[in-house]
């Protein structure tokens, strides 16, 4: 096969698929691990929550710290509370939002210091008392003998908390607590009735302008209250308090109270909507029973036949890991908070999201959408849209209907022009190329965003790379990264404008998209550093990181070179040909896992030799092997990441979850395909790792994957059929597998000739 060649397997023979039925009965959500990624660095949760849902009840067990971005780390012994809004795997921290504990006895709020990682009111608690599934989490809070339970619905959280027989059976609602201490403005909480409290509040943080309002109603009438609204000293001066401590009449043991809250962008009325709405009783078993079947109803989509319930587990795992964000954003009266910050409103079958950690997640994830759910990637994409109709330009990391300006690139582009080449194309084509071109341009016109955001969300490095053709090194940070994703997003661009008949515009993006070519220094051998007047940044060391402050972005030379996903072919020839490159991509992988620096980046983690899995830039490099005839080095180190990097286990992640990406591409590549150009409706093939695994389509095919004599020595192909027809390369259009398709693949324990061009 050609290096540029896209294949399409077309069979004389009609090959049927059945759809086959799915078993209603049977309970995917056993092989759900929650905790997975909650020790280590994988920043996840244990707490409740539906597919997409826009409330995260969950513990919080410490304020501060990198690994306190969730609120939640395994390691710790004390619970602060129970929060309703959290972030899955992210690298910065936010939310954190209208923290609930029950307390029993002396309901203490004494401020303990910055170094401490608890509330005064904190309670310890025991793993061995703790049960976390799909929509539903306990634990027994050893402080004060009570037993507390969470599940939710999509805008809605309901708590159960049993308490033991006292007379002194109190809750703390803490609207001033946040992760990470973060700046609070404009708090507000009162009491409206002897069962109801209500609040809100702006936090200024990762989000610069984060607004929420809570409401809040309990199932018992308070016996008392106090009202919090002083100031406490801290090390860094007066700080608000906004609290309302309750107090309940004696309680039997046993005896259970309720809560169920509410939370909105856009007022107290939008939260108690969504509580009247979404939880009109208290039926928890209920509620809880209903979170599981949308669980059940999401995870069954997939089915894995295989002996080995531990890669069952991880896989499961990942697929509800996927589905927690975006989250939902509008209320249940169809309102929310817009980019501009004023009020709007959607209609339900164009609901809209908030949490885009594009610079993650359209890579993996994303791509896995268009297969598994289009319909619901095609809402992530109007979303997309909106706030760009709203704020003037599509979002780099969007969080709570904020630009915060995060990462690199401008990867909007890519899932828009993906699900558009992949066929989905619906939501406004014009406006979507409109927002792309806007994209790849220096313009800071009409955008609705404070002026020190604008700065880092319209980076002068766009300016330099349309004028000169490349970022200037020593005019910005991070050039090398920067240069290199926007010319594959440019080369996204091109794509678009090819199918949309501007030719013109296809020419010039086409050209932006081979800039990666700037960067190459032939006598390294290396993506470096190229300053103004066009000479290599010195000294040059590939091994060398200063996090986000050097040529590269959470990364080095040595994985920064591989990023020309969109012209490996170009790439090969940058690098002297085929056997070139294939001596440094096996360089790769095979040298000592050594990195030097000022400050290291943590997030370069996950290694074998310099490949680093627990970060994204990396995530596609595995599959290169399949572009220069040799699939069976793709096929073992796809296995070694599956195998070595992923676990059933509280540190089963090599890095941040990153909203989805790292288990999507555990989730593809156990498949045995992974995507390696997003906007390029091909796919690589791996390594799948089940006997049969088959995806139920939207439209009612079935994508099935079979792989014969399967198992951890059997990690070769040695032949492939697609729908009884041989495949002889490694490659799997798009529309195969929509159609509907059986993928057939004989394992061996030996490397083959399989797939070799």
């Amino acid at each position: 096969m050609k290096l540029k060649q896209i294949v399409v397997i077309v069979c004389a023979t009609i090959f049927f698929v059945a759809c086959g039925n799915k078993n209603e009965e049977k309970d995917y959500t056993q092989f759900v691990n929650p905790f997975i990624g909650t020790g280590g660095h994988g920043h996840t949760f244990p707490g409740a929550v539906v597919p997409n849902g826009g409330i995260q009840p969950s513990p919080d067990t410490r304020i501060d710290g990198w690994d306190a971005c969730s609120g939640y780390h395994y390691s710790d012994s004390t619970i602060n509370g129970f929060s309703h809004t959290h972030l899955s795997g992210t690298g910065c921290c936010d939310y954190g939002d209208v923290l609930m504990m029950p307390t029993v006895g002396e309901q203490k709020i004494t401020y303990l210091g910055k170094s401490s990682q608890q509330m005064a009111y904190a309670s310890v608690f025991s793993h061995e008392n703790e049960v976390a599934e799909p929509g539903y989490y306990s634990v027994f809070l050893d402080t004060y003998g009570v037993k507390a339970e969470l599940t939710a619905t999509k805008r809605v959280a309901l708590h159960r908390y049993t308490f033991p027989e006292t007379n002194q059976a109190g809750m703390i609602v803490d609207l001033d607590y946040s992760l990470q201490r973060q700046k609070n403005e404009n708090m507000s909480i009162e009491v409206i009735s002897d069962t109801e409290i209500a609040g809100s509040k702006m936090t200024v943080y990762w989000a610069f302008e984060q607004k929420i309002y809570f409401y809040a109603k309990f199932s018992e009438p308070f016996s008392s209250y106090q009202i919090i609204t002083d100031s406490v000293m801290t090390e860094n001066g007066l700080q608000p308090q906004s609290k309302v401590l309750v107090q309940f009449e004696k309680t039997t043991q046993g005896k259970q109270i309720f809560a169920k809250v509410g939370v909105s962008a856009v007022d107290v009325d939008g939260a108690r909507n969504n509580v009247l709405s979404e939880v009109p009783d208290w039926d928890f078993d209920s509620v809880r029973k209903n979170a599981k079947k949308e669980w059940n109803d999401l995870l069954s989509r997939i089915e894995v036949e295989t002996i080995d319930d531990v890669q069952k587990r991880i896989f499961y795992t990942a697929l509800y890991h996927t589905a927690i964000h975006p989250n939902i954003f509008s209320d249940a009266d169809g309102r929310y908070l817009g980019m501009d910050h004023t009020i709007r409103y959607t209609t339900e079958d164009k609901p809209i999201y908030t949490i885009f950690s594009l610079w993650d997640t359209f890579r993996a994830f994303h791509p896995l959408m268009t297969i598994f759910d289009p319909e619901k990637n095609a809402d992530f994409v109007r979303s997309l849209l909106t706030k760009y109709e709203e704020g003037g330009l599509l979002p780099m990391w969007e969080l709570a209907g904020n630009y915060t300006a995060t990462m690199t690139g401008y990867h909007a582009v890519p899932v828009i022009v993906d699900a558009y080449m992949k066929g989905c194309r619906d939501f406004d084509v014009n406006m979507a190329y409109e927002a792309c071109l806007k994209s790849s341009d220096y313009d800071t016109t009409n955008i609705v965003t404070p002026q020190k955001v604008k700065n880092a969300l319209v980076l002068k490095s766009k300016y330099y790379k349309n004028k000169l053709g490349y970022a200037p090194c020593d005019l910005e940070h991070e050039t090398v990264a920067k240069g290199l994703e926007y010319a594959y997003d440019d080369w996204c661009i091109s794509l678009l404008a090819k199918s949309l008949g501007d030719d013109v515009r296809y020419e010039r993006f086409d050209d932006l998209g081979k800039a990666y070519r700037y960067y190459y220094d032939a006598s390294t051998g290396f993506m470096r550093g190229l300053d103004s007047k066009g000479e290599w940044r010195t000294p040059f060391n590939p091994i060398a990181s200063n996090h986000r402050a050097d040529d590269y972005c959470e990364g080095v030379a040595w994985q920064w070179t591989w990023f020309v996903p969109h012209d490996v072919p170009g790439l090969v020839d940058l690098m002297g040909g085929k056997e070139n490159f294939i001596l440094k991509l096996d360089s790769l992988f095979t040298m000592e896992s050594r990195l030097e620096g000022e400050l290291i980046s943590s997030d370069i983690s996950g290694l074998i030799g310099l490949y680093a899995h627990g970060n994204e830039p990396s995530h596609h490099i595995t599959h290169l092997y399949n572009y220069v005839g040799q699939p069976w080095k793709t096929q073992n180190l796809v296995d070694s990441i599956l195998y070595n990097l992923y676990f059933d286990d509280v540190n089963g992640l090599s890095g941040n979850e990153d909203c989805g990406q790292m288990s999507a591409w555990y989730l593809l590549n156990a498949m045995g395909i992974y995507q390696v150009a997003p906007g390029n409706p091909v796919y690589s093939i791996g390594r799948p790792i089940f006997d049969r695994m088959a995806i139920h389509l939207t439209n009612g095919k079935q994508f099935v994957v079979v792989a014969k004599n399967v198992s951890k020595q059997n990690k070769y192909i040695q032949s492939a059929k697609l729908n009884g027809c041989p495949l002889n390369e490694p490659f799997l259009s798009h529309q195969n597998i929509m159609n509907g398709a059986v993928l057939e693949l004989d394992m061996g324990s030996e490397p083959s000739q399989w797939g070799v061009n």
